[in-house]
């Protein structure tokens, strides 16, 4: 438990005071937003704040974890490792796409074929690598096997899971950046998720087959460890929030976005709860609908549904305040957080 504790409480310090010499460096460099003409009109008065903010919580993130090996003196497992590769290599698909959008000083970055080319490199070797590597005991750091509460019917092979994987990485960090919309919105909506997955991966250790075998324990690889990288970048998102919070100082950027997509991606997979994570990510999943519709609607009858998509911005336009909007998300977010867990500690309920 001390290392989780650690690990939160680094990451809270370091993003806490590397925001804001962040926001110095960037300011002087000139690495603002950019924000699109033809969309919402209050947005406007954002363009040139700086950006790429997300670099300063994948960073303390990484450092945090560390320090909480260091300071416990126990080795990273394979499963903590893999998970936050999936957080650096979206993060640095993120800063490219950040890079060209302030090089060439427009709102669009890397083409859509060449972002999802980077996911989908990253990814591949993830959900590669994700069944292999078992411990003396013979489990891996993820089953070939769609899970839910935990791995549920047969093997889907490994062509199979390497899709399926695939779908969730590219699926969840779009799903994240598409809900970067408004001020501190994706930062609180993701954190509610992390601080599940905190209480997630201790429980699985405190039940966990290894120790004692019973109809309701779980095989999962390294429990404890999945909570102190949740931790971690809990912790790093908080004290980047205290900065990012309504009205913004700094943004996350795609460098952010993308990363935090792929840890919750990478912590669903690793922890067996992968089809639990459309519920935890409720409010993540709710937007991103709400584009498939406005795109789908308008293709097939020429009408949207939304005033814009996403759909914070449909609130917008109907007069809501970006704080009240960013507020009530938070809310959603956090009750589908806690209905996930609900439904997490049901099942395990003895029948």
């Amino acid at each position: 438990m001390i290392n989780i504790v650690i690990a939160g409480a680094v990451g809270l310090v370091l993003s806490m005071l590397g925001t804001p010499l962040a926001i110095r460096l960037f300011s002087r460099r000139g690495i603002g937003q950019n924000v699109r003409e033809e969309g919402v009109q209050a947005h406007l008065g954002k363009k040139g704040t700086p950006t790429m903010g997300g670099i300063v919580f994948v960073l303390a993130a990484l450092l945090a974890y560390g320090a909480s090996h260091l300071a416990t003196v126990e080795p990273p497992t394979v499963s903590g490792m893999l998970v936050l590769f999936l957080m650096t290599g979206l993060g640095a698909v993120g800063f490219l796409d950040d890079f060209i959008k302030i090089y060439k000083q427009r709102s669009l970055g890397l083409r859509s074929g060449a972002k999802a080319l980077g996911q989908l490199v990253v990814g591949a070797v993830f959900a590669v690598l994700v069944t292999r590597q078992p411990n003396v005991y013979g489990i891996t750091p993820a089953e070939t096997r769609v899970s839910f509460l935990r791995d549920i019917g047969p093997s889907i092979g490994i062509v199979g899971f390497t899709i399926w994987v695939l779908i969730m990485i590219v699926g969840f960090s779009n799903a994240v950046n598409l809900t970067d919309g408004l001020d501190g919105l994706a930062s609180g909506a993701t954190g509610a998720v992390l601080a599940a997955y905190v209480l997630i991966g201790n429980w699985q250790l405190r039940n966990n087959c290894i120790d004692q075998l019973g109809p309701n324990c779980y095989w999962v690889r390294d429990p404890l460890d999945l909570a102190v990288v949740a931790c971690a970048v809990l912790g790093a998102l908080i004290g980047f929030l205290w900065w990012n919070a309504p009205p913004a100082k700094i943004f996350m950027g795609d460098t952010g976005s993308l990363a935090l997509g792929g840890v919750l991606a990478g912590l669903a997979i690793a922890t067996r709860t992968q089809l639990l994570l459309i519920i935890l990510a409720g409010l993540c999943v709710i937007i991103t609908l709400s584009v498939i519709i406005q795109v789908g609607s308008f293709k097939m009858t020429g009408k949207r549904v939304f005033r814009m998509a996403p759909l914070q911005h449909h609130f917008e336009l109907k007069g809501w305040a970006e704080t009240t909007i960013v507020v009530r998300f938070w809310l959603i977010a956090i009750l589908c957080a806690a209905l996930g867990l609900g439904l997490f500690y049901v099942e395990w309920m003895p029948k």
